[in-house]
């Protein structure tokens, strides 16, 4: 059996995609910004605020711009220099993470 699925069908749910993508961003940095303002405050729940923050914003960052690389759009020249600034950004604050819980830092 063949199925056929429209294109504004596709597109919703594309869209649908991106949203929660942007959410699950949205979300991670919220929870990224309260372990590293709370890290010290609340003890052993700002170091895993600040994990679990850090994978929920790189994975809604990564399934966001996975999502707009396969549609047709053409993408303002800025997204993608604040999306690889924001890898960076994060992989600086997970070297400072690790080496403040060894001692380095």
């Amino acid at each position: 059996m063949v199925s056929i699925v429209s294109t504004t069908a596709l597109s919703s749910r594309s869209n649908r995609r991106k949203r929660a993508a942007e959410l699950t961003s949205g979300v991670g940095a919220l929870v990224l910004g309260i372990g590293i303002v709370f890290v010290d405050p609340l003890a052993g729940f700002g170091g895993w605020a600040l994990v679990i923050g850090a994978l929920v914003h790189g994975w809604g960052m990564y399934d966001k711009h996975r999502i707009e690389q396969d549609s047709a759009a053409e993408d303002p020249w800025w997204s993608a220099l604040f999306y690889w600034l924001c890898w960076v950004l994060l992989a600086v604050g997970a070297l400072a993470f690790v080496g403040r819980l060894v001692g380095l830092v």
